[in-house]
């Protein structure tokens, strides 16, 4: 069994739980591919020595035969990860070293137990869709992709922007907000949620667009099929908005309009058992603990 191993630079108080995922992975003699920046912090900063079969800075630098992915630290890092390999239908799995980790599920106390499922083949495969920010540019090089959301925002100025929004070329409505998120199912546990936008399944074959501090109180959130085709024109006060797609951001003057769709590729990640998505649910938000004793 192959296995690629992403990370980025974490605390290096985490360099026992490091050591002991690649004993593990040695134990069961599991060729390992590192990312080859973390490969470096893990070796000169932790002074960890993985042992590897080789390097890769992208998916296109790893064998057919990987097996899966496994992503050391929180859900940011998760996000880039599978972007890193794109659409080499790799799995991925995450080993959370972050905070609360809706991806990154598995947390170092479980490592050793997730190790003995993979190697059993004691597990599922889902697919995640992916937001595509389509005609570019030079915006965000090759990286044009979002698994969580695609998020238009105010940037340079305390008022609203107005975002003119279409589906298929159908009129939807303007949104005078400070911002607008097109967020996958994946994404609707993060910065949607946190704005009041619904929790979508992760099989669910939707998007929602949730507006930022609506000025009509009127306006809500709403769910939309994944195959639609969005256009967004962005006018403002200021000279700039901001686009985000997950954690990364770009400038883009007024007025400007955004093209949005779904990519031609998914994300496939690993769910162990005792690690599906409502488990999850219950777990990271408190869902049915009872607070009152």
């Amino acid at each position: 069994m192959i296995v690629a191993i992403f990370g980025i630079n974490t605390d290096t108080a985490f360099t026992p739980d490091l050591a002991k995922l690649f004993s593990l992975l040695k134990e069961r003699k599991i060729e390992v591919y590192m990312y080859e920046p973390f490969f470096d912090f893990v070796k000169n900063q932790c002074h960890v020595q993985p042992h590897i079969a080789g390097l890769f800075k992208s998916g296109q630098d790893l064998p057919d035969d990987v097996a899966f992915l496994v992503s050391i630290g929180g859900d940011g890092t998760f996000l880039q990860s599978v972007l890193t390999i794109k659409n080499k239908s790799i799995p991925a799995i995450g080993l959370n070293l972050g905070r609360l980790g809706f991806l990154s599920d598995i947390s170092r106390d479980d490592m050793h137990e997730a190790i003995d499922h993979i190697w059993d083949g004691n597990y599922e495969i889902e697919e995640r869709s992916v937001l595509r920010l389509q005609e570019a540019g030079h915006l965000f090089g090759d990286f044009n992709y979002a698994v969580n959301e695609i998020a238009v925002t105010k940037l340079d100025t305390s008022s609203m922007i107005s975002i003119h929004t279409y589906l298929n070329e159908e009129y939807l409505s303007t949104y005078w907000a400070d911002g607008l998120i097109i967020a996958t199912p994946t994404g609707s546990t993060a910065y949607s949620l946190s704005v009041g936008g619904p929790i979508l399944t992760p099989d669910s074959n939707s998007l929602v667009i949730t507006p930022i501090a609506p000025h009509n109180l009127t306006v809500r959130p709403i769910v939309v099929p994944d195959n639609v085709s969005l256009r967004l024109q962005v006018e403002g006060r200021g000279h700039q908005f901001l686009t985000s797609l997950d954690s990364r951001s770009e400038a883009i003057d007024f007025p400007g309009e955004l093209r949005i769709g779904k990519a031609d590729f998914h994300v496939k990640t690993l769910k162990l058992p005792g690690h599906g998505f409502f488990s999850t649910l219950r777990n990271k938000l408190m869902w049915g603990a009872d607070k009152r004793n």
